[in-house]
């Protein structure tokens, strides 16, 4: 089995999350780290055992080295940094949110069809085993035919007007940080919309705080979905079919449980897991890689263009 060189663009949360994930990839191997400032690069290397330190992200994306680059910059810088690791001819894993818009995706998506390099949105929670056993249950007609899905994410967050979350220049709001997890939920089991209704309140920045959605689908459902920077939800997802329900358990995005009430009974759905879940995307993009794909199949470019779209629409309401 080939071995995977990963470079990680940012130096963040998320990047130490998808480092530890990394260790749990087959074939992976954490190689370089980078950050527009060269010790919190060094710094960053020296916790996770990293071999490279980079002070600036044009400096990882050249490493002649460097097979596969993560980028877990903020989330303005996406667009930007895709561009520059596609156009050094290297394969590109981006953290969600994939763009801030349809328009810099769709140059995103273009370009790395048109140079044929592998690009992929890092939305971790669809290659999930959890997940996986959902969409089988939700195909074998475990509960019937699917009418519903509801579905919410939320917490307090610390108001910073500079920080990310509640920042307008650098992507900030609930919904693409944390509300997108419940609306590439709804699509993945729902489809396309037909219609979307939301409505949010803002903080003092301008950001949507809070929000509330509900979509119908082109198969006939709906969706009910919501996300939070200003109170604890539940963070649970719930697909309601004909014959029953299952229940993601908080926090539905991450490993977690599963169960399946049907006729008035509840069982626990047992599901293998290993890693901290960081590591399956990981190995979807090395599994790419290795059978000559430039996308995949699970998480497919045209997908999270669609999700994007649908994204756009929700906050045009708000």
């Amino acid at each position: 089995m080939r071995t995977f060189n990963w470079g990680i663009l940012g130096t963040g949360h998320i990047a130490a999350k998808f480092v530890e994930g990394l260790r749990s990839a087959a074939g992976a191997n954490v190689y370089a780290v980078a950050s527009r400032d060269l010790i919190k690069a060094q710094e960053f290397a020296a916790e996770h055992g990293i071999t490279v330190a980079h002070g600036s992200y044009e400096s990882l994306v050249e490493d002649p080295d460097v097979d596969i680059v993560y980028i877990a910059t903020p989330n303005n810088l996406h667009y930007p940094n895709t561009l520059m690791c596609i156009n050094a001819g290297k394969a590109t894993l981006c953290e969600k949110p994939f763009a801030l818009n349809s328009d810099q995706l769709e140059k995103m998506v273009s370009l790395a069809r048109h140079k044929n390099i592998f690009l992929m949105e890092a939305l971790w929670t669809r290659f999930l085993p959890t997940i996986t056993k959902v969409v089988n249950l939700v195909g074998s007609g475990e509960i019937g035919d699917i009418h519903m899905v509801k579905a919410d994410f939320g917490f307090k967050a610390a108001y910073s007007p500079e920080g990310r979350l509640f920042n307008k220049e650098l992507g900030g709001g609930a919904l693409l940080d944390i509300g997108i997890y419940p609306v590439f939920l709804a699509l993945l089991l729902l489809g396309k919309p037909r219609t979307v209704k939301s409505l949010a309140t803002k903080s003092p920045t301008g950001t949507d705080l809070t929000n509330a959605i509900t979509m119908t689908h082109a198969n006939g459902g709906v969706s009910v979905l919501a996300s939070s920077f200003a109170v604890n939800l539940e963070t649970e997802a719930i697909i309601v079919g004909t014959e029953g329900c299952i229940t993601l358990h908080r926090m539905f995005h991450m490993p977690t449980r599963i169960s399946v009430t049907r006729n008035g009974e509840t069982r626990d759905v047992p599901v293998e897991l290993r890693g901290n879940g960081y590591n399956y995307e990981a190995e979807e993009v090395m599994n790419c890689l290795r059978n000559g794909r430039t996308e995949s199949n699970i998480l497919t470019l045209d997908f999270s263009i669609e999700l994007m779209g649908v994204l756009e629409e929700i906050t045009s309401q708000f």
